[in-house]
């Protein structure tokens, strides 16, 4: 998988047309007008694909053997699944005609092929709790957590990109250390902390906030097409919804952002303040262009890279570890769930949460190693 991963050898530059150059991965072709030299990229060609092929299969190979360590340790957890799922008072004629039913008589082999089977086609089987189907279950909580993950990472981007690009550029004075200190207690403190105290505040200078659920009651059983509150509201024409799912949905956000917010802020600023050494920026400023053409066209551009990466990886974490955050605001998402499910051992709806996890780690990754290709080919 690692060699599946890694990008092909860079060549050198070409700068006749018509030849092709390997850059991260990625083949381009040298065309004329196209300057490889200083700062073209050429227009991509078939190598992007051959790029993304390799991602995708090698991504393909962490899902199976993530699938193959869930089921492992689903196996070897001490407990019988078909026992946890009949209760104590089940006889032992139930308890055997249910694992028949389950397939818990099976070779393992057998066992983990037809588990696999059934998750690439979305069947996870079905809870040893609730008895409902699982992905039943998945399908109607993972969209109460991604919209409050993807509220969570507009806020980081709108709060912490542009603190540490001023940062960069008003260092070392009385401005940057007070958003160092920002960012360190931020990076610091637990979420669930942030939490409390934005309840807390609004529960004494904000009565009439909401601090709890997704939206009010008195919206009844709103249900969009997405399950997106925010959006559906949109696409509905009740802008009441939108407005509501907002107010719900901001404490949430900026709890969950605080970290990520401080972990942009610090990544932002010492990618600036590297990239500001760099020979061509100096050029750029020996020959008079204004700083804040500078900052915005050149640098901003470049040192973009890591704090997309750390966002890229915060949505994949997030997913699954939403889960104190949502359990304070009772919001009611995929993450809280799959705690509840780790709780009560049900080993089918674990599984499938973990393994829905991997897979935003997955699309993730991929979608985050195609966008540094656009940004710095």
């Amino acid at each position: 998988f690692l060699f599946l991963l890694s990008p092909p050898p860079p060549r050198a530059p070409s700068e006749r047309p018509g030849e092709y150059t390997f850059s991260r991965g990625w083949r381009r072709k040298v065309t004329p007008g196209s300057e490889q030299g200083r700062g073209g990229g050429g227009r991509v060609t078939a190598g992007f694909f051959e790029f993304l092929f390799r991602r995708i299969i090698g991504f393909a190979g962490v899902l199976l053997v993530l699938a193959l360590i869930i089921f492992v340790l689903a196996r070897v957890v001490p407990g019988d699944p078909a026992r946890i799922a009949l209760g104590p008072t089940a006889s032992a004629e139930q308890v055997e005609t249910l694992r028949a039913e389950m397939g818990l008589d099976d070779p393992l082999p057998v066992q983990f092929f037809n588990f696999l089977g059934g998750a690439v086609q979305g069947d996870f089987g079905k809870s040893l709790i609730s008895g409902k189907p699982v992905a039943q279950e998945i399908a109607g909580l993972l969209p109460a957590t991604l919209e409050l993950v993807l509220a969570t990472l507009i806020i980081m981007l709108v709060i912490g990109l542009p603190f540490g690009v001023l940062a960069a550029r008003y260092r070392n004075t009385w401005f940057d250390a007070i958003l160092q200190i920002v960012s360190l207690v931020g990076v610091t403190m637990p979420s669930f902390l942030f939490a409390i105290l934005l309840q807390l505040f609004a529960a004494f200078y904000l009565t009439d906030w909401p601090i709890l659920g997704r939206a009010s009651r008195e919206l009844g059983d709103f249900a969009g097409p997405t399950g997106l509150l925010t959006l559906d509201g949109l696409l509905t024409g009740r802008f009441d919804v939108t407005l509501d799912a907002l107010r719900h949905l901001a404490f949430p956000a900026l709890a969950l952002a605080m970290a990520g917010i401080g972990q942009i802020m610090r990544i932002t600023r010492s990618a600036m303040i590297e990239h500001q050494r760099r020979d061509h920026v100096q050029t750029l400023r020996s020959f008079g262009v204004p700083g804040r053409v500078v900052t915005f066209r050149y640098l901003l551009k470049l040192s973009a890279i890591a704090p997309l990466t750390i966002m890229g990886l915060e949505f994949a974490s997030l997913i699954g570890n939403a889960f104190v955050v949502e359990m304070v605001f009772s919001w009611g998402g995929f993450a809280s769930a799959g705690l509840e499910a780790i709780m009560q051992k049900d080993l089918n709806a674990v599984m499938a949460v973990v393994l829905v996890s991997g897979m935003f780690f997955v699309v993730a990754n991929l979608v985050i190693d195609i966008l540094i290709g656009l940004i710095d080919p």
